[in-house]
């Protein structure tokens, strides 16, 4: 017997087929209309319902590039079950390169969102009732704030085993176990019983090669782990990632002129130097030292800095163990590239 439809919108997509439905969400003040768009990838053969989501905040977009090559990779065209991926989630942060919504409302902490409440509150609720609650299970694409940058990684709340095999199974060098928010998507989907990853990499406003190649890959890695598409074709699998259990902030002692001398995914020795502040005159200058032995996971990219400042997040992992890790997926990605170069442009 033939699987049924799959249902969305108001549309239906035949098994088999794929096709991008726009979800209406407004109007804006010119009249111009703005939707929120999927591509459903309807498989003739039952499996789970996946979604992959991105741009939740509007100036997040490698995650939208992550979503478009998820899109074409070719072990979607043949799938068990239903992949739903939603590249821009917040149409209007995307348009404006912003991270908020129009009111300066963080979408993230607007879920699981009211029919009749604020702009924020009735995207947050389409995407609940047309994405979430049709879902299995759902990965987030995000990466750092604007100024800031994150080495990739894996943010989990696992409720089960399952969730945390996953984690692994995406093949990000950190991941992390992190509490829920109140008002996230995370939370909210918790709350409907649908599990979700959050993928951390790279900057805003930003693509870097490296973070591409990791979500998408990884995305296609927890697709073979759901038994939605087979193993064959697929990148290599990396080492098993580092979990990070503690972490800290290392944060700037005064304001001025912030000189840099180490990047994400290097190790550091407590007591080492690893940034300076000096103020616009040169007559004062402070070094700012590694508190403790660990990764940089995150660190500021903006030169200007306060006081209080974040300047480097610092995760507490066996530096040798992280070290190995790291060098293992380097080598992985040179290796076995998933994309060439006609593909990546």
């Amino acid at each position: 017997m033939p699987r049924a439809p799959f249902q969305i919108g108001g549309h239906e997509i035949a098994a088999g087929t794929r096709r991008t439905v726009d979800l209406p969400v407004s109007v804006l003040s010119d009249h111009t209309p703005v939707n929120m768009s999927v591509h459903v990838v309807h498989g003739r053969r039952d499996g789970p319902t996946l979604f992959v989501s991105a741009a939740v905040h509007g100036d997040e977009i490698i995650g939208v590039e992550i979503a478009r090559r998820l899109m074409h990779a070719p072990q979607t065209d043949a799938i068990r079950g239903t992949l739903l991926v939603v590249p821009i989630v917040n149409a209007f942060g995307f348009l404006n390169h912003s991270r908020y919504m129009p009111d300066r409302r963080d979408l993230n902490r607007c879920f699981p969102g009211s029919e009749r409440g604020s702009l924020a509150a009735r995207l947050a609720h389409i995407f609940m009732t047309e994405i979430v609650a049709r879902s299995d299970f759902g990965i987030d694409l995000h990466s750092a704030a604007i100024h800031r940058s994150n080495l990739p990684q894996i943010r989990v709340s696992a409720s089960a085993r399952r969730t945390l095999d996953l984690a692994t199974a995406f093949g990000a060098p950190l991941v992390i176990r992190a509490r829920l928010r109140d008002g996230s998507l995370r939370a909210a989907a918790r709350e409907k019983g649908v599990d979700i990853l959050l993928f951390e990499a790279g900057e805003a406003l930003r693509f870097d090669e490296m973070s591409a190649r990791i979500g998408a890959s990884g995305c296609l890695r927890v697709m073979r782990a759901l038994d939605m598409i087979p193993a064959k074709r697929l990148p290599r699998r990396a080492s098993s990632p580092v979990v990070v259990t503690a972490s800290s902030w290392l944060r700037a002692p005064a304001g001025g002129l912030l000189r840099l001398f180490r990047d994400v995914g290097e190790h550091v020795e407590a007591g080492q130097i690893l940034a300076i502040v000096a103020d616009p005159f040169g007559t004062t200058e402070t070094e700012i030292a590694a508190p403790a032995t660990g990764v940089i996971m995150g660190r500021a990219t903006m030169p200007v800095v306060n006081e209080g400042d974040a300047v480097y997040h610092i995760a507490d992992v066996p530096v040798d163990d992280a070290e190995d890790r790291l060098t293992q997926l380097a080598a992985d990605l040179e290796a076995d590239p998933m994309f060439d170069e006609d593909e990546i442009l």
